[in-house]
């Protein structure tokens, strides 16, 4: 029998990861919210991967409480994810995959681009996508994860926070609002630099966002966590002393 894979949340996403595991011939061991992770790390010590698909707001407290014989083969794909989200608790050399697909309750999932993963375990969860036809790709290094990352960070919290002015989609949003859209996607990585202590390609990063767009040009600008994105931007840039002004106006505006 294959290695087994803890996976940390059995939701929407969560499932689409598992089902691709399964077709490897990895048995997929779930671990709900209900469910006492260091009882399951007892009966399986050494997993392949311990694959966190948790939403953003429960990432932390997942983190905080891992147990320790976890700790060297963690997985992570959130948005707004960034290296100090695993740093923060001495992970080291985490798998993470910046995920471009969509998946929602009642319906299968829609892929934009390709999904970029890196990590010990990255082949791991290009292989189980591939099963699916949803593709991805390995990365070579580090930089080009964080890229990959804060790309992915400016794409998703640029077009919601720019929905809470726009509403629609996408296509609409790059067409007929481009200079709010080009604003906001500024404010956000000034953000992204302060977070990650990094400066980065601005003209790079927005052709990254642009590609996003294409990937899918009827996605819909602003989700349900839309303010609390902001909100959470908002938070950043207070305690980084950032101007931001686009999105404190969009702030004082929506929130």
């Amino acid at each position: 029998m294959k290695a087994p894979v803890i996976l940390v949340g059995v939701g929407e996403m969560g499932g689409v990861f598992a089902r691709g595991i399964l077709k490897l011939g990895h048995p997929v061991i779930p671990v709900t919210r209900d469910m006492d992770m260091h009882a399951v790390a007892k009966d399986y010590p050494n997993p392949l991967l311990v694959l966190i698909s948790v939403g953003e707001s429960d990432l932390h407290p997942v983190l905080q409480k891992l147990p320790p014989p976890w700790h060297s083969c963690l997985g992570l794909l959130q948005n707004e994810l960034l290296p100090r989200d695993w740093q923060t608790y001495s992970y080291k050399n985490p798998t993470a995959i910046s995920v471009w697909f969509e998946k929602k309750k009642g319906q299968d999932f829609k892929v934009l681009i390709p999904s970029p993963a890196y990590g010990p375990q990255a082949p791991l969860l290009v292989d189980a996508l591939a099963t699916l036809d949803i593709p991805a790709k390995s990365v070579a290094d580090e930089d080009e994860l964080l890229y990959e990352l804060v790309r992915k960070n400016v794409y998703i919290l640029t077009t919601n926070i720019s929905g809470l002015i726009t509403g629609g989609n996408v296509e609409s949003l790059w067409k007929d609002h481009r200079e709010l859209a080009t604003r906001v996607a500024n404010d956000v990585i000034d953000i992204q630099e302060w977070l990650t202590k990094q400066t980065f390609d601005r003209d790079r990063l927005i052709a990254g966002f642009v590609e996003g767009i294409n990937g899918d040009l009827q996605h819909m600008c602003m989700g349900r966590s839309a303010p609390g994105r902001l909100t959470r931007a908002i938070g950043f840039a207070d305690e980084a002393g950032l101007e931001v002004a686009k999105l404190r106006s969009i702030f004082v505006e929506k929130v």
